[in-house]
């Protein structure tokens, strides 16, 4: 069995490859981050869209109900002109 001599520059070869690699590995992985970035941030750019929209029309909502009689109130209304009429009816009545 020969022992083959390994040389300096057989090391620097070695050390070029690891390193190759390893500037092979870390370019991957930083491309992989940035897709994943990118991906988010259209994510987010999409949900933020649907909450504008969702405020927007909470805020119409709003509006529109600011213009409406409260219920408790159209029933109070509903019994005066009941009683209102009561008393126009009674005195059309009288004058007949």
């Amino acid at each position: 069995m020969g022992k083959k001599n390994i040389t300096i520059n057989d090391v620097a070869k070695s050390v070029d490859g690891v390193a190759s690699t390893l500037d092979d590995l870390a370019r991957s992985v930083k491309e992989g981050f940035d897709g994943v970035s990118k991906s988010m941030k259209s994510g987010f750019e999409a949900v933020d869209k649907r909450l504008i929209a969702l405020e927007t029309g909470q805020e119409d909502i709003k509006l529109r109900l600011d213009n409406v009689a409260y219920r408790f109130e159209i029933v109070e209304v509903q019994k005066r002109l009941k009683a209102l009429e009561k008393i126009v009816l009674s005195k059309s009545k009288r004058s007949s």
